[in-house]
């Protein structure tokens, strides 16, 4: 089939990132998927003269607001896939939850990431509830072989010994759902007291405004470090190299966080290396079962099917 696939497209964002890893799923069966920006188009009449034009038979939307609104009275089949903030944010205004019903009544499917998320939906349209389904995401790391910490640690500003540095890392796109600052004070107290914390954050400056005030605030603050979005596979060595990652977002859909991290505990994992293997060793299990590529890559080939 010929796929139109709508997402978010913002450079080294979570929706990019999983949009090019459900594109690359459809088209290890035979299918053309495209992927096209929805900040691109501003009606479903763009759409479907997108359609007509490059010939779509069905279609996916990552975002039941963002992507799903411009697929509403669509001629061709088409599936959602919930984003996170259309069903934890965008829920609770009264028109995006009218166009999110309409478009939801007219999908062949949707996807929830977890059960949490399906029983917000289900909550919301109770006729929906049978065509929701429950599939986590898929994880794969690819580390570059390349990566230079020392240089890195040097780009954030760290200049001591690397061996010693207890580094966190909070990966987020700057916009205020993320709340890059929440952990800003209390790391950078915990760092004038053991001068071997810091707290790296990295990210694409989504919204120009909050990323000014990020920056203010970060440059008083020592021991924390802002960096802009560096390529996937640094990203992960980077995540490979560091202590630990930190997420602090307000409204998280797409979170694979093994735990919500807080000094204590970190302090608690610095201080007892066994219980750092120990959660390691955990988190790798709960990542191999609930998060597996292998799993979710057929459950979007099976799902696609529904389109047909």
């Amino acid at each position: 089939m010929r796929l139109l696939l709508l997402a978010c497209l913002r450079a080294q964002t979570g929706n990019a990132t999983t949009a090019g890893r459900i594109q690359d799923h459809l088209e290890a069966v035979g299918h053309i998927c495209s992927l096209k920006d929805a900040f691109g188009y501003e009606n479903p009449s763009e759409i479907a003269n997108l359609i007509s034009a490059e010939k779509f038979e069905a279609a996916l939307a990552i975002h039941l607001y963002k992507g799903g609104r411009l697929l509403q009275g669509s001629r061709i089949p088409f599936g959602i896939i919930f984003g996170g903030t259309d069903i934890n944010e965008d829920i609770k205004h009264e028109e995006k939850h009218r166009v999110m019903g309409a478009v939801l009544e007219e999908a062949r499917f949707a996807v929830a990431f977890t059960e949490k998320m399906k029983e917000l939906a289900a909550a919301e349209w109770p006729d929906a509830r049978s065509k929701i389904y429950i599939q986590t995401q898929g994880i794969m790391t690819t580390p570059s072989a390349t990566f230079n910490w020392k240089k890195f640690l040097q780009n954030a500003g760290i200049s001591q010994d690397t061996e010693n540095v207890r580094l966190f890392l909070l990966i987020c796109g700057l916009r205020r759902v993320k709340d890059p600052l929440y952990l800003v004070d209390v790391f950078s107290e915990w760092h004038r007291r053991e001068p071997h914390i810091h707290l790296v954050i990295i990210g694409p400056a989504v919204d120009p405004q909050f990323t000014s005030e990020v920056n203010e605030k970060v440059n008083r603050a020592p021991g924390v470090h802002l960096l802009q979005e560096i390529p996937q596979d640094d990203l992960h060595a980077a995540v490979k190299r560091c202590f630990a990652v930190v997420n602090s977002s307000i409204s998280e859909g797409m979170s694979a966080a093994i735990l919500e991290e807080f000094v204590q505990l970190s302090k608690s994992l610095m201080n007892d290396p066994s219980l750092e293997r120990k959660i390691v060793t955990k988190a790798k299990a709960y990542v191999k079962k609930h998060h597996s590529w292998e799993c979710e890559r057929e459950a979007y080939q099976n799902l696609v099917l529904k389109l047909q």
